[in-house]
């Protein structure tokens, strides 16, 4: 029995509510509540739940990419592994471009970002995204890195935390990521793996999605002012002044060095390292545009290949704690960045002017963590700012009375607006909501990992596919659960957004050991460290989904850009298939053969049942027929029995003769029909399965009915394949509206066991179990079987 017939066969109905002329009335007034609730879910959700897994037309690249993606039971390998891979390629491609130019005596020009073109003929894919353009970036001008710097250097001194300035762009967190970097040697230099300057080709890697990639760049950047000859503002007023060589001169105020870049620019003259970074971060996200807005954390893990950690403030347990065993490791195990002014304008949700000042902090903007130090049993911390000016004016900072000749010598400290300032621990929490703690890896990790596919239900709740961990040997692991960076395909795939949860339990235990803590700031991922014993451990996940009310689907952006937007649609498309490929993992071996022992009991059912309908089907149209002719025949009799009184002289028995015909008529008796004859019938084939849908006075006219299946059924079609994975917005009008929320995810495990394997478990239909709630959903007491004497049965 079913939920909705339980409910309506029990004995007791609720009255009917004093507000209840308040409710929604229902479309159909003879469908019961129940029902109306049955229906609207079945019109909520949508027909055929699926994802747009590949944008681009019969696209090789994903097929190809999905097809390599592991599967089954993966075993770790050396968390460098990947790095040193796209290292390697890097490395090769920047030798063959060089090559190839100095083949046709060329300097290189990147045909997939040519930024020049773009700028002048006014296309501006590289500096807006898919959707509506960015009217706040206005560079003026491109030259060659040989054309803006009189002696170009890509590192002088080494890239340090000290070159960063930020230019134009809204991405201070990465600009403090690199900072942060910056003061750790080594960091940076891993980043920018290959170049040939004369040339003008540069190579650099970056960590996405769990693995390593490259992007290749040329050496043309973004300048604030036009060319002499080009210029319609600057020229003007300069022509005003009688100058020896007005042009040149023009050139050396305007275009030359480190100031006369748009973008990022390095403290040095002549450095050009992080223009040149900044740039191929850029490209690889699609535009500039793609790199506005985000977290220090997202920035290390993608230069660095860590796991962020989202502290809050307002949520450290042991402040003494988290200084020692956290803070105190920075630039060892640990990056740090932090910011805040989170939740700052909730109350004024509409202000939309600059960010507010806190003694000098800036709100909404991303610091770097430098230094940590305790001396004389005072904790202080150095910290920057990536605009390289604009510093805390509280205790310890730039000319406050804190400073001695004793401390400016203890600290190295020199005063000024460089961006560098000092800050005590307690006004450190005090005046900074999170912090973004990245983990680094050394040689001694190893890193598994594996994507699925989850269709999100409205009702969130822990999903029935789960990643499976077996442990060889105790000792520490860092879970991660990660979706799909969206930063990189903007304007695709933006229905809903996803944030993300997970526990872990161990089997055969009915309480789990960990979950994940909410992330509020970066949803990408989420993560826990913990020790674990040798044993299988299940990771089952919570996802929730919020639809973007307005947003272009994905179906939609495509038809919409494809004659418009050709080029800058095939550029974010082939990154969107390629990123998504991950999620069109094919079956194991395993998975195949219950899928098609599966289909295959599904078929014999649904033969089954065909088989029986057909038959109940031929029956009843035997039957119908054999009615049909009992009743001609009786209607024939009946002619001519009055034919016969009308010829034959009346006597008393005639009444007699008519009542007793018209009784063998209403009994069935006619001749021919179903009276038997001495010779048995022929067996009636099968009817032993499906004579019980007939009345009784039916299967009198069974007789003589057969049925083979050989004959009588349609013939078997080979079972329809549905998509495993259906575009939304194809199955009605109202498509759009419906529910089809659906996210990759993926798991990344680091351990030092390098034994450790990771699958993914899928569940069969009909062995599909929910999870246990939390402990601490409200719900979860209600879900536990109490006996009635108040005692749990657990």
């Amino acid at each position: 029995m079913d939920y909705d017939e339980e409910m309506t066969g029990s004995g007791y109905t609720p009255a009917l509510s004093s507000n209840s002329g308040s409710r929604t009335p229902r479309k159909n007034k003879d469908q019961s509540p129940q029902e109306a609730i049955k229906q609207f879910w079945e019109q909520f959700n949508s027909k055929f739940p699926g994802k747009v897994f590949t944008v681009l037309p019969d696209n090789p690249y994903a097929r190809t990419k999905a097809a390599r993606t592991p599967k089954g039971v993966v075993k770790g390998q050396d968390a460098a592994k990947s790095y040193e891979q796209a290292r390697t390629e890097c490395v090769r491609v920047v030798e063959r471009i060089a090559k190839e130019c100095r083949r046709v005596n060329h300097k290189y020009t990147d045909p997939h970002f040519d930024i020049e073109v773009d700028l002048k003929s006014d296309v501006r894919n590289c500096l807006n995204g898919l959707g509506k353009g960015n009217d706040e970036m206005r560079p003026r001008g491109v030259k060659r890195v040989t054309e803006i710097f009189d002696r170009p250097q890509f590192y002088v001194n080494g890239p340090t935390a000290s070159d960063v300035r930020q230019g134009r762009d809204g991405d201070c967190w990465f600009m403090a990521g690199l900072s942060t970097m910056g003061n750790k040697q080594g960091l940076i230099e891993k980043i920018c793996v290959a170049r040939d300057e004369k040339v003008g080709v540069y190579g650099f890697v970056f960590y996405r999605d769990g693995e390593w990639q490259q992007c290749i760049v040329d050496d043309k950047l973004y300048l604030r002012a036009a060319d002499y000859d080009e210029s319609v503002d600057e020229r003007p007023i300069w022509d005003d002044i009688n100058r020896a060589n007005t042009e040149e001169e023009y050139r050396r105020v305007w275009q030359t060095g480190s100031r006369a870049l748009y973008f990022a620019q390095c403290a040095d003259e002549n450095e050009t390292w992080l223009p040149l970074l900044e740039k191929a971060y850029a490209k690889a996200h699609g535009d500039y545009s793609a790199i506005e807005g985000g977290f220090v954390g997202e920035a290390v893990e993608d230069l660095t290949g860590g796991v962020t950690s989202e502290v809050l403030t307002s949520n450290i347990l042991d402040k003494d704690r988290f200084w020692n065993e956290e803070l105190m490791k920075v630039n060892e195990e640990f990056l740090f960045g932090c910011g805040t002014g989170l939740f700052s304008n909730w109350l004024d949700p509409k202000y939309n002017g600059p960010p507010r000042d806190r003694k000098g902090i800036s709100e909404d903007h991303s610091y770097s963590i430098m230094d940590v130090k305790e001396v004389d049993g005072l904790r202080l911390l150095r910290l920057r700012n990536p605009w390289g000016k604009k510093e805390w004016n509280g205790p310890w900072s730039d000319g406050s009375e804190q400073w001695t000749p004793y401390w400016m010598e203890k600290l190295n400290h020199k005063f000024g607006n460089d961006g560098f300032f000092w800050i005590s621990y307690d006004d450190l929490l005090k005046n900074y909501q999170h912090f973004d703690r990245t983990r680094l890896f050394g040689p001694e990790w190893t890193v598994t990992q594996q994507w699925t596919t989850l269709n999100v239900p409205w009702s969130t709740a822990y999903h029935s596919t789960k990643f499976v961990i077996d442990m060889n040997q105790q000792g520490p692991v860092v879970i991660v659960l990660s979706q799909l960076e969206k930063r990189y395909f903007k304007g695709l795939g933006s229905e809903y957004d996803f944030v993300i949860q997970f526990r872990v339990q161990k089997e055969g235990e009915e309480d789990y050991i960990v979950r994940s803590q909410t992330s509020y700031l970066m949803s990408r991922s989420v993560n826990v460290e913990i020790d674990l014993e040798p044993g299988r451990y299940y990771v089952l996940m919570k996802v929730t989904a919020y639809r973007n009310n307005g947003a272009v689907s994905t179906d939609e952006a495509v038809s919409r850009y494809a004659s418009t937007k050709r080029e800058k649609l095939v550029q974010i498309g082939l990154s969107y298939d390629l990123a998504h490929a991950k999620g069109l993992a094919p079956e194991t071996e395993q998975e195949e053969m219950e899928r098609k022992d599966r289909d295959r009991r599904h078929r014999v059912i649904e033969r089954r049942k065909l088989r029986e309908e057909t038959l109940e089907r031929l029956q009843r149209a035997w039957i119908r027929k054999q009615k049909r002719a009992a009743r001609e025949q009786r209607a024939e009799e009946r002619q001519a029995k009055k034919a016969r009184l009308g010829n034959e002289p009346r006597d008393n028995n005639s009444s007699n003769d008519v009542t007793s015909v018209a009784g063998d008529a209403l009994n069935g008796r006619t001749a021919g029909v179903s009276r038997r004859g001495t010779n048995p019938p022929r067996p009636v084939l099968d009817t032993r399965f499906h004579t019980s849908g007939l009345s009784s006075s039916d299967l009198e006219y069974l007789d003589g009915f057969e049925f083979d299946s050989d004959i009588d059924m349609p013939a078997e079609e080979p079972t329809a394949i549905k998509p495993a994975q259906h575009a939304p917005g194809f199955e009605s009008e109202n498509s759009s509206e419906r529910w089809n929320a659906v996210c990759v995810l993926g798991l990344r495990v680091y351990s030092k066991d390098p034994q450790l394997s990771l699958q993914v478990l899928r569940p069969v239909p009909e062995d599909d179990v929910e999870a246990a709630l939390d402990i601490d959903d409200p719900a979860a007491s209600a879900t536990k079987e109490l006996s009635f004497w108040g005692h749990r049965n657990v």
